[in-house]
């Protein structure tokens, strides 16, 4: 071997055994002597290991090369052991060949083929019988490395193990004992080399030896099986159960021949003869009666002291399984007539016996026994299990059946009536039912579960959730993952392509998951699951395609996740987003974390441009609220194993960011049902048992993967479908008995994946073995250490307690589910289990129940309380739950109540019959609201805020407060009327202070500073409390740190008082300060450290003591968000990898407890922690992209610069989503200039960030009020050397009230910037040269913008010179929108401000130059749309209707701006005027007309579907020249219009044309009118494309103002359209008899619309304007976090006659809802005095005696309810909040928005309530413009605000939420006035009717006057309003007001008793 260097390892080693070969097949021995032999076989022994290891020590792990040691290795072998005269090879050198060859079998690497083995075993056997014992155990040891050299190298070991046992057996056989001795031995060994085959083979061969007469060969086999036993950690008979099947055959056959080796095996099975025969008799007798050996059976029944045909009984499954799988010729035929005979011969008539009998007896069993065999490894043992159920089939299949006999249809259909039977037996095996079953009879189950899918064929999709449960359950654990695979794909590939879908999800998620834990074999069956999946049925999978699992992440899936991208190509980000969402509420927990995972690939991939699109301006897209619903749900999710689930929800959370939560809405589900008859009800009955396995038990059957736990659920559905009277004939195309059509239609109402998973269970025949619980003692909440067990023992005590028969038919089907370790089910049945005990009447359990309530009230305030805060809070929500429960019942019960009266009323034959049932409704409406009420009010509220339910705190206290109020005023009015001064003085003595300090402690919870103060206009002397309170809330720090520090001086050692100025100092940015009373509170107090450790840390970190950091987190054990976060800062400083990742794993899990106790819907009260989160989310993306920059230049290469800027602009994006507010925002930049100083010190990128960082803190600062911390984040700026942070400064010294100083400061530092020339000079060599850098440019023209506005509020400047500075910032930003807009605004200001004469000349240029800049700005940007589009065509259309103007060469230069502007701007801009466009189609001038056509015919073609509504009203005008002149325009777009727009103008104009003549039908009388007769033509119309005018299908949204409008979609991407009108048309009963058109979406909602005859114009307009004023509210940050809106609705006018106005649905008009409570509380709701009364006050002259009258004859009888209607309507204490806030501001709003429009008539039947969130809604604007002034009784108030309107906002009334919410919303009108003033212009050029009317009526008197005069007469006023001049009446003086002031005045008059008492009557001043 000389040149062996060049060789690889492998090549040497064959080139070795290539030379060894050569040298004994060429040559002789030479040295033949027993030594020198056996010195060569230990030589060759020792050679492998020194191939393969050298030097290095053995190692089984090394990595070996592919040789094959044993083919030399055998020639060698024999060289050695050849000779004439074997006596001369000693047994020594006998004995060291072998084990020379044990060495090569352990180092060889090559597959062994059939020859080489067959050449091994015989050599081994050889030395097995060798005469000496030391060759023969050396031969042993051999077959044992074989063994183990097979298991390690063959795939498929199995026929290798076979063939080694096949020369075992006659070894074991042989005559000489030694031989069979050392061989028992051998076996011994093989036994321990590995489970399954091996060891069954090893075990049954060391059994059989038990049977031998010699005891050393007995005693061998009994040490040996010890041996085993103790090797593999099992008992005796635990190592044989498996094996049974082959021993006990053996065992019972020598019964009588053997009987000491039968006593030997039971001995050592250490079991008695007579139990072995016992539990072997499902082995033993199939093989008895498959030989007719009667007398072994006999025997067996002797010893068993039963007859052989009990045996029969007993065991027929057994034995007729193996009956039918045998397969010699006659066999089962044979077995089956001697079974037969046995049974004969004991029965009395067994000549009429037939096998179908016995079969059927046990008919499932049975085909499990076969089915089971399927799965068998051995090819011929699952043919004849094919055969067998054959035959079973054939014979147990009835005459009668419609099918061909033996055919595949009929085979199939016996498989699939026994199905489901079959599964759950297969089931209850694995699960060890009927008794223990090895790891080999699991698996070979599980391989039957595939086979029987092949057998069964499709239909197998019945029973499909069973079999995805069974095998999600095993694939997990390692032993069964191959076999569970190997079915997996069987069940897969026999489903119809329509079935597959479904499970796609779940089983590309658990491949996923698990595809670490398979196994070779496993991995290649998961692949080819997913490839049949994908690349074979993916085309078909449809909308499944999307539950696909993301397969990026395996390598060996890249082909199936190459062809899976292919499939999905073409969705879009939206679509994939939807996808993960629906996917991650998946019911399988698998399923829902891999979408979690793919979630957070897809927010943190390149989809983080799309998200953030998603989260821009200022209302959200919807799918934000999805997403963030999807993630709660997940974070909430219970159950065991959702730890993973929650991690990754809680990263995905972070990532979103804390987006502000008032900029988009939660979506909630509430599937609960409220049973109102209490179970008397069949129908309700049984819609209840529908609700709950619709909505409870098929989502946790399909989701659940514990099988004993789903067969619970299982019975639970198949008994609950038996109420309802669903049989299997629902499923049977000819069934015997096909169900009524009630039944039908019951079942058909359930969704399509519910009847998949419930059908099969139908003919299901679960039992339920009933074992009674022990009663238990109450309470029972004290003796339950958790809540799980608390409420599974209470619910399953309930259970036991219902005696309704309905009821406990119902709720009995539960007993098994409710004690599994999922509560889920339990928690949905309580509150109807306590609702039906409750109403049953029964005082005992009435009476138990209470007690366990208060129970656990009583914990909630018991400071010595044992129980967990876990357990005491999950409690007390479910009590809180019961009690809402309760309470809504309450609500329906009486709602149900006066329906019936109101029958009642209407059928004066009323039957005895619902007489008796409304007394028994009434009755238990009792005995339910007298528990309620006797719960204590007070328990309750501290209950509530113990557990920090403070709304429900808050709702008690209300309560009891306003029960107090009315009753105090209602006194107090009774007393003055008996001059009473006493009662009087008492009563205004009452005092309520404690609890309104209450009150305002539960505001401050809540995070309602409008609520506070309320409260605080309440209380007389505040408490320095209060005072705290009430300066955190609205975050006057400073003012707070002064009252901490007072409290301070009189209590030095209270903790509370240190964190309260702690929090303080936090959140003023005084670190310094704040570390430093750390230290000191520390040195007095050390014990304190665990409640100070977060702001300490925080401090240090704020001023960078990094080291104090890290020795403060050495210390301690505690982790608030501060130590938390520190931990990663401190690891992204040391750049710890492991340590970062670590640390934000643990903030992620413990920020995120705080959303899991939230709850689903608690997005807003969790908002800190996903603001924690969001910090989280942001380290780790900064510390990812910037840890590189440290020590680098600045100028580093291009990918790096692009990555830090594309990380600025994702964290501004995630920035501007926040909540605006100081609170929320600060704490964001400062933790990112603390990440960004930590990760690149040095960086001028860094540098410059944190100057930026510290620009914006400065910002919010200001805006927030914050002034002082405003000024100190100016200083850190310009320390960083930011440039620009003059901006900032001098916006806070004008903040500060001195706007000349900041004009002079800015002036200043702009002469330093260049901006301006310097002091003295006038050359332009000293500005700054504009042609360099875009930011230069940018920040000199903001600078130029904010000083011309400055010189302009000054007042000290030409309007000139202001002038020339707004148009320099233009040349230098020209496509600026705000310079544009900005330089605009002044123009049109000065113009306004000119004289009449003024404005006809210079004014012209003016209008030029306005118009011109706002064209400009309409180009550049959509921020100022909705006042620069406005205002430009009321400037253009004016000046056009001016024929002096018209002549001017000004004016035709507008027309170009206007004409360029027309088609350079987005369309849609224009859209947003489209109203104002339509109003002026009647213009004179020609110029104008034609470009005004042109913007029209260019809207129309663009969004036709939407702007034909308005504008096909116009075709149809009753003005000939509107109407012709919009003719021509729709014929322009017939002609020349694109894609399908000239068909929908021809739809739509027949469309309203029908519609039209509908709304103007006469119809006399009330009966309802048919379409079809009406109106023939508009159901042919049906479906159309034409979308239902709804308000938001009809209003345009401008995009954001920093987002691309280049492709912005203004209008809904799915509107709603037009599929149906519901035949009959209801006529309402007023006076204009409407028509009530119910629509068909083609979203699948229903709508309604009144066909109106009545000009709708006014209404139209008013929703136009209120689009706009909540397009303003939602861009406000004040309104939009007090969520300002009015409610609007769709109302389009068909012309100046009729129109449509949608019905708003769930309302209720305030009047009924108030005299259905005075009714309640017996009050009546008019009396003949009052008449008299109000004749009195109109007569009055003296305004406070018609006060006082009013007051006591009329108020005193009307004590205000309304609040009562909100704690009905809305029992759950968070709804109930929310809708009264909702109410009160959507009654402000409109409120003022009423008064600025002189809205009138506000009686209590235009003013709806909405019953679903308590919004205030107006209908009916008839009375607009003052016209209530010019009544007959003038109206006299702005706007309703009488005594229950003011009930209705609560204890604090008209203060607080209320005020603020007429404040904000005024400011907004007022700061808004030109922008909505333009939108009213169309009033003007498309005047109403009553103005036309009145018009011609005041031309008879004056000639001159023109329906301008009259529109702006009307018009005026509005705009005085909007100035703030406020008057008294319309003839009054005027004053100008600032906000607050007007809103007071406004409100003063509005309540003024004296003005309500001179209402008209009918308006219900009293109400």
């Amino acid at each position: 071997m000389d040149d062996d260097d060049t060789l690889t390892e492998a090549e040497f080693i064959a080139r070795s055994l290539t030379e060894v070969n050569d040298r004994f097949e060429k040559q002789p021995m030479w040295n033949t002597a027993p030594m020198a032999l056996q010195a060569l076989a230990e030589k060759l022994g020792e050679l492998p290991c020194l191939l393969i290891h050298g030097s290095d020590k053995c190692c089984s792990d090394a990595q070996k090369p592919d040789m094959n040691f044993i083919a030399v290795y055998l020639k060698v072998a024999f060289r050695i052991l050849e000779s004439d005269d074997p006596r001369k090879i000693s047994a020594a050198v006998r004995a060291a060949v072998y084990d020379s060859l044990s060495k090569s079998l352990q180092h060889h690497t090559s597959p062994l083929d059939d020859r080489m083995f067959e050449d091994i075993t015989g050599f081994i056997a050889r030395g097995m019988r060798d005469p000496e014992r030391l060759v023969r155990l050396a031969a042993g040891r051999t077959l044992v490395n074989l063994v183990q050299a097979v298991q390690r190298l063959e795939e498929r070991p199995a026929d290798f193990f076979s063939a080694t046992f096949q020369k075992v057996y006659p070894l074991l056989r042989y005559p000489d004992q030694r031989v069979r001795e050392t061989t028992i031995i051998t076996v011994g060994l093989i036994g321990k080399t590995a489970p399954g085959a091996i060891l069954r083979d090893s075990v049954c061969a060391l059994v059989t030896q038990l049977c031998e007469h010699n005891p050393i060969l007995k005693g061998a086999a009994v040490l040996q099986l010890h041996a085993l036993c103790k090797y593999h950690g099992k008992s005796p008979y635990s190592l044989t159960a498996a094996y049974m099947n082959r021993i006990a055959p053996y065992v019972v056959k020598r019964f009588k021949t053997h009987p000491d080796g039968v006593q030997e095996i039971c001995r050592f099975l250490s079991v008695s003869q007579h139990d072995f025969i016992n539990l072997t008799l499902k082995y033993t007798l199939p093989q008895l009666f498959a030989d007719s050996d009667l007398k072994g059976l006999e025997a067996i029944g002797s010893e068993m002291n039963t007859s052989v045909a009990m045996l029969v009984l007993d065991h027929a499954h057994n034995i007729l399984a193996h009956a039918y799988m045998l397969q010699g010729f006659g066999q089962t035929n044979k077995t089956i007539k001697f079974i037969l005979d046995v049974l004969k011969a004991a029965a009395s008539n067994g000549s009429a016996l037939q096998i179908t009998t016995l079969i059927n007896s046990c008919i499932i069993m049975l085909l499990a026994e076969i089915i089971i065999c399927l799965g068998d490894e051995d090819p011929d043992i699952a043919d004849a299990a094919s055969q067998g159920l054959r035959k079973v089939a054939r014979e147990a299949t009835s005459p009668k059946s419609r099918l061909p006999s033996g055919s595949e249809e009929e085979y199939s259909a016996f498989l699939k009536e026994h199905m489901l039977g079959i599964i759950t037996t297969l089931n209850d095996m694995l699960q060890e039912v009927h008794g223990k079953q090895s790891i080999e009879s699991k698996q070979k189950i599980l391989r039957s579960f595939g086979e029987f899918a092949k057998q069964v064929g499709p239909a197998i999709s019945n029973v499909a959730p069973q079999v995805m449960a069974t095998l999600q359950t095993m694939l997990v654990v390692p032993e069964f993952s191959d076999a569970a695979l190997q079915s997996w794909h069987s069940f897969l590939a026999t489903l119809d392509p329509v079935d597959i879908g479904p499970h796609v999800g779940p089983t590309s998620a658990s491949f996923v998951a698990s595809w670490p834990l398979f196994s070779f074999r496993g991995r290649e069956a998961a692949k080819q699951c997913l490839d049949y999946m994908v690349l074979h049925r993916g085309q078909e999978l449809g909308p499944h395609l999307s539950e696909v699992a993301d397969l990026s992440s395996i390598p060996e899936l890249a082909e199936t996740n190459e062809a899976l991208a292919k499939l999905r190509q073409a969705w879009s980000p939206q679509q994939r987003l939807r996808a993960l969402m629906e996917r991650l509420e998946s019911e399988s927990l698998a399923v829902a974390i891999q979408s979690a995972v793919e979630l957070k690939a897809f927010l943190t991939e390149a989809n983080e441009e799309y998200i953030r699109s998603l989260t821009f301006g200022d209302a959200f897209d919807p799918m934000v609220g999805f997403l963030v619903s999807a993630l709660y749900r997940a974070a909430c999710r219970d159950g065991e194993g959702t730890e993973t689930l929650r991690d990754l929800a809680f990263d995905c959370i972070g990532i979103v960011g804390a987006i502000d939560p008032d900029r988009f809405e939660l979506r909630i589900d509430d599937n609960r049902m409220i049973m109102l008859s209490n179970f008397t009800d069949e129908a309700e009955s049984m819609e209840f048992a529908l609700h709950l396995i619709r909505d409870v038990l098929v989502g946790a059957f399909r989701s659940t993967s514990d099988i004993k736990y789903q067969s619970y659920l299982a019975y639970a559905i198949q008994q609950l479908l038996q109420f309802c009277k669903f049989t299997p004939d629902l499923i049977k195309p000819h069934g015997s008995h096909p169900p009524n059509i009630r039944v039908r239609k019951r079942w058909n109402s359930l969704p399509k994946h519910v009847l998949e998973t419930v059908a099969p269970l139908l003919e299901s025949r679960f039992s339920l073995e009933a074992r009674p619980l022990p009663a238990l003692s109450y309470p029972i909440y004290p003796y339950q250490s958790t809540y799980r067990q608390w409420v599974q023992a209470w619910t399953s005590d309930l259970i036991q307690k219902v005696s309704e028969p309905r009821a406990k038919q119902i709720f009995q089907v539960f007993t098994a589910v409710v004690r599994n370790k999922d509560v889920g089910v339990a928690h949905h049945l309580l509150p109807h289990l306590v609702l039906n005990i409750l109403a049953s009447g029964d005082a005992d359990n009435a009476g138990a129940i209470r007690t366990e309530i208060l129970s656990v009230l009583e914990d909630q305030v018991n400071p010595g309380s044992r129980s967990s805060p876990d357990k005491k809070l999950l409690s007390a929500q479910t009590v809180f739950m019961l009690l809402d429960h309760l309470n809504k019942w309450i609500r329906a019960i009486r709602q149900e109540i006066a329906r019936q009266q109101k029958a009642a009323g209407n059928n004066n034959r009323r039957s005895s019959r619902n007489s008796q049932v409304n007394s028994e409704i009434i009755e238990q409406l009792t005995c339910i609201a007298s528990i309620l009420e006797n719960i204590d009010q007070g328990l309750m509220a501290n209950a509530a805020f113990q557990c920090k339910a403070y709304a429900r705190s808050l709702m008690n206290l209300e309560q009891q407060l306003m029960d107090c109020h009315i009753r105090d005023s209602k006194a107090k009015l009774e007393a003055k009327a008996r001059k009473d001064t006493d009662t009087i003085r008492r009563i205004e003595a009452a005092d309520y202070q404690d609890r309104y300090e209450r009150l305002h402690e539960l505001y401050a919870h809540l995070d309602e500073p409008d609520g506070m103060e309320g409260v605080s206009t309440m209380i007389l002397s505040p408490s320095l409390e209060h005072q705290i309170r009430q300066h955190e809330s609205t975050g006057t720090w400073t003012s707070a740190q002064s009252c901490w520090e007072v409290r301070l001086q009189y209590e030095p050692d209270n903790l509370e008082h240190h964190l309260g100025l702690l929090r303080c100092l936090k959140n003023l940015g005084h670190y310094d300060t704040l570390r430093t009373h750390v230290m000191g509170v520390l040195t007095k107090h050390p014990e304190w450290s665990p409640h100070l450790i977060g702001y300490q840390v925080e401090s240090e970190w704020m001023v960078g003591r990094w080291d104090d950091v890290q020795a403060l987190l050495s210390k301690t054990e505690d982790r608030p968000p501060a130590v938390l976060l520190a931990q990663i800062l401190l690891a992204m400083r040391a750049d710890d990898t492991a340590a970062l990742k670590t640390a934000l794993i643990e903030a992620r899990r413990e920020l995120g407890s705080s959303i899991v106790a939230a709850g689903p819907t608690g997005y807003r009260r969790s908002y800190d922690a996903v603001l924690n989160l969001h910090l989280v989310h942001e380290l780790e993306v900064i510390n990812k992209v910037v840890k590189d920059l440290r020590g680098e230049p600045a100028s580093g290469s291009q990918a790096r610069d692009e990555s830090f800027s594309t990380l600025l602009h994702r964290l501004s994006a995630r920035f501007d989503s926040t909540l605006p507010s100081f609170r929320i925002r600060e704490p964001i930049l400062n933790m990112r200039r603390t990440a960004f100083n930590l990760s690149a010190s040095y960086s001028e990128e860094v540098k410059d960030v944190t100057g930026k960082l510290w620009l914006s803190s400065a910002k919010i600062a200001r805006k927030a009020g914050h002034l002082q911390t405003a000024y100190s984040a100016i200083l850190q700026a310009e320390r960083c050397k930011t440039p620009y942070s003059f901006i900032q400064s001098a916006k806070l010294i004008r903040a500060r009230g001195d706007p000349l100083r900041a004009l002079q400061e800015l002036e200043k530092a702009m002469r330093l910037c260049g901006f301006l020339p310097k002091e003295g000079s006038s050359r332009e060599a000293d500005v700054i040269d504009l042609t360099v850098g875009t930011e230069v440019k940018e920040k000199s023209a903001k600078a130029n913008v904010l000083r011309a506005r400055y010189m302009d509020h000054t007042d000290r400047f030409e309007d000139s010179r202001v002038c020339r500075e707004f148009r320099k910032a233009t040349e230098m930003w020209p496509k600026w929108e705000s310079g544009q807009f900005h330089l605009g605004q002044f123009q049109d200001d000065c113009f306004k401000a000119l004289p009449a004469d003024d404005k006809r000349s210079r004014g012209l240029k003016m209008n030029f130059q306005t118009v011109r800049a706002f064209t400009r700005a309409i180009r550049y940007g959509s921020k100022y749309t909705y006042q620069t589009v406005p205002r430009v065509l009321t400037i253009w259309l004016d000046l056009a209707e001016d024929s002096r103007a018209c002549a001017t060469d000004v004016f035709q230069k507008i027309n170009d701006e206007v004409h360029r502007a027309i088609k350079s701007a987005p369309v849609y801009k224009w859209y947003t005027a489209f109203p104002q466009i339509v109003s002026r189609i009647g213009i004179k001038n020609a110029a104008a007309y034609e470009i005004l056509s042109t913007l029209l015919l260019r809207v129309i073609k663009e969004y036709p579907k939407q702007a034909l509504w308005l504008f096909s009203a116009v075709a149809k005008s009753t003005s000939n020249q509107r109407s012709q002149r919009s003719k021509k325009i729709l014929d322009k777009l017939r002609t020349a219009a694109r894609n399908d727009v000239p068909q929908l103008i021809a739809t739509m104009t027949a469309f309203t044309a029908d519609l039209l003549s509908l709304s103007k039908l006469d119809a006399s009388d009330k009966q309802p009118l048919s379409l079809a007769s009406v109106c023939p033509k508009l159901p042919r119309l049906m479906p159309s494309p034409i979308i239902i005018p709804l308000q938001e299908s009809l209003t345009a949204n401008v995009p954001p103002a920093s987002a691309s409008d280049a492709h912005h979609n203004p209008f809904p991407v799915n509107a709603p359209t037009f599929v149906a009108i519901h035949d009959e048309i209801e006529v309402m009963s007023s006076m204009a008899r409407p028509k009530k058109l119910v629509i068909h979406g083609s979203d699948g909602q229903i709508y309604t619309f009144l066909g109106k005859k009545d000009d709708l114009r006014k209404d139209s307009r008013l929703m136009d304007f209120n689009a706009i004023l909540n397009k303003l509210l939602k861009s406000d940050s004040d309104s939009r976090r007090r969520q300002l809106h009015i409610r609007t609705y769709g109302v389009v006018s068909l012309n100046e006659e009729a129109g449509l106005i949608q019905w708003v649905p769930n309302t209720a008009p305030i009047r009924p809802i108030l005299l259905k409570l005075y009714d309640r509380h017996g009050i009546a709701n008019w009396l003949p005095r009052f008449k008299i009364v109000f004749d009195d006050i109109k007569n009055m002259t003296d305004h406070e005696k018609a006060a006082e009258l009013f007051s006591t004859q009329i108020l005193t009888h009307f004590p205000p309810v309304l609040h009562e209607w909100f704690i009905e309507t809305f029992p759950e204490p968070t709804v109930w909040l929310a809708s009264r806030t909702a109410y009160s501001r959507t009654a402000a709003v409109m409120s003022m928005v009423g008064y600025i429009l002189g809205l009138g008539d506000r009686h209590c039947e235009n003013i709806l309530l909405d019953t679903m969130c308590g919004d205030v809604v107006h209908v009916d604007f008839d009375c607009l413009f003052e016209k209530g002034q010019a009544l007959e009784i003038p109206e006299i108030v702005p706007f309703r605000l009488t005594q229950n309107i003011v009930a209705g906002f609560g204890v604090t009334g008209v203060e607080g939420v209320f005020r603020i919410a007429c404040e904000v919303t005024l400011r907004l009108l007022r700061e808004n006035k030109d922008c909505l003033m333009n939108v009213l212009d169309a009033f003007v050029h498309d005047p109403l009717v009553e103005w036309e009317e009145k018009v011609r009526r005041l031309t008879r008197a004056n000639p001159l006057l023109d329906m301008r005069t009259v529109s702006q007469d009307a018009l005026g006023p509005i705009e005085e309003k909007l100035q703030g001049i406020f008057k008294l009446h319309k003839s009054s003086p005027g004053r100008q007001l600032s906000v607050s002031n007007h809103v007071q005045s406004l409100i003063v008059q509005a309540s003024d008793v004296a003005n309500l008492a001179r209402m008209y009557v009918g308006w219900a001043p009293y109400h």
